[in-house]
């Protein structure tokens, strides 16, 4: 499906970005990893075991010099990309707005938001050359729902969704296809990691009633990067199971149990 591209995934020493990579991988491409963690060079070992050329950086995608330094050097071992999952992104910036500080909020938006424009930004003139390309930007449902004592993660990914959109506008005349995936909970290592009741809580507000797998995004993410999904353009796709259709917003682990108690009375824990 892309045999003979090239594709770059941010973010990709573990999660959903790792599993990214190895799915493209399957699927047939050449597939460069890049990522703050020195580990992303595992990731490009496991590409290599599937047959597939490899090639890893590591870079600060906030910065856009050391973002343009590490596409060049990518691009020198691979070639330039015709795909881009821009996935880096942190999620560990937890605090009320009454207490959050603004170096905690400009770092999550730097990585979040202008991350994803400076990679895109250092992809997109050789895309233009080809006339053709595929960017995939890992929003989040939080985009549309908020998400709380999360006001940068949250607007951060709403952010995304504006970027994407004018990626379309500006670039789909250059047969470039630019589209936002929107995850629910899926179970990725820091997910685990979480109280056992705030996973739980989410099941129960998903009609799937479980977590998403890190498989299941990836397999989106190979479809919107195939010639197949080349006028799927500008989207937003949510892959939550179905929990953007209930109308709750996920809140702290004293807050869900005010919730259950209102609604099977007080317990002792």
């Amino acid at each position: 499906m892309l045999t003979g591209r090239i594709a770059l995934v941010t973010g990709a020493a573990r999660g959903i970005g790792r599993a990214a990579a190895l799915r493209l991988a399957e699927a047939g491409a050449d597939v460069a990893v890049a990522d703050v963690q020195a580990d992303v060079q595992e990731t490009a070992a496991r590409i290599r075991e599937r047959g597939r050329r490899a090639a890893a950086a590591t870079f600060d995608v906030a910065d856009p010099v050391q973002v343009d330094a590490g596409v060049q050097q990518l691009r020198a071992a691979l070639g330039a990309a015709d795909v881009l999952v821009s996935n880096a992104a942190i999620v560990n910036n937890i605090a009320p707005l009454t207490t959050m500080t603004h170096e905690r909020w400009q770092r999550e938006i730097a990585i979040n938001l202008t991350g994803a424009f400076n990679v895109i930004q250092a992809v997109l003139g050789p895309m233009i050359e080809r006339g053709w390309g595929r960017i995939v930007v890992m929003s989040s449902g939080a985009a549309h729902g908020g998400l709380h004592h999360q006001a940068a993660y949250a607007a951060s990914k709403a952010g995304l969704i504006g970027l994407v959109q004018t990626v379309t506008l500006e670039h789909a005349r250059h047969g470039i296809a630019c589209n936002a995936i929107l995850p629910g909970l899926i179970e990725t290592e820091n997910v685990r990691r979480m109280p056992a009741e705030i996973r739980e809580a989410t099941m129960a507000n998903t009609p799937a009633r479980r977590l998403g797998s890190m498989e299941e995004v990836a397999h989106l993410i190979a479809f919107l990067a195939s010639d197949q999904a080349g006028f799927i353009n500008g989207a937003e796709i949510d892959i939550d199971g179905g929990m953007r259709l209930n109308t709750g917003s996920l809140g702290s682990r004293k807050e869900i149990r005010a919730q259950r108690d209102v609604a099977t009375g007080p317990t002792s824990d």
